[in-house]
């Protein structure tokens, strides 16, 4: 479908302005996707972005700004994010022995066992993709 039927909308001031409208609206239906695929899993797709980063570090702990730095959405709370993974028991967060005003981050084994699921099911989310033409 177009654009222009999705949104109901048949003209547009410029080629730019229709660009922009098609970004804005594919990230919607993008985070839209995502949320229905993340839900079986009660994360979000930021949490699952910090969970892959500590995946990627894996065993070395990793600090806030770091992650704050790799993430995706740079609008995005670190800290809360990570506090919302520590209460699901997939990661942990400890006070750094050498800075006492920085945490270290590290995943979980039911975080790397969640990740490690996801991992299998990714070719389930990639088909939202295939429906897509240029």
């Amino acid at each position: 479908m177009k654009l222009e039927e999705e949104i109901k909308q048949k003209k547009f001031n410029s080629e730019y302005q229709k660009l922009a409208v098609n970004i804005i609206f594919t990230h919607g239906w993008l985070m839209s996707t995502q949320k229905k695929f993340f839900d079986n899993y009660e994360i979000t797709g930021t949490q699952y972005n910090i969970l892959r980063i500590l995946r990627g570090q894996h065993p070395h702990p990793v600090s806030i700004n770091i992650l704050k730095e790799r993430m995706l959405d740079k609008m995005s709370d670190a800290s809360r994010l990570v506090e919302r993974l520590r209460i699901k028991g997939l990661v942990d967060r400890n006070i750094c022995k050498g800075d006492r005003r920085k945490s270290e981050v590290n995943i979980t084994e039911k975080g790397l066992k969640i990740l490690k699921e996801l991992d299998k099911t990714e070719a389930e989310l990639e088909k939202c993709f295939k429906s897509l033409s240029l």
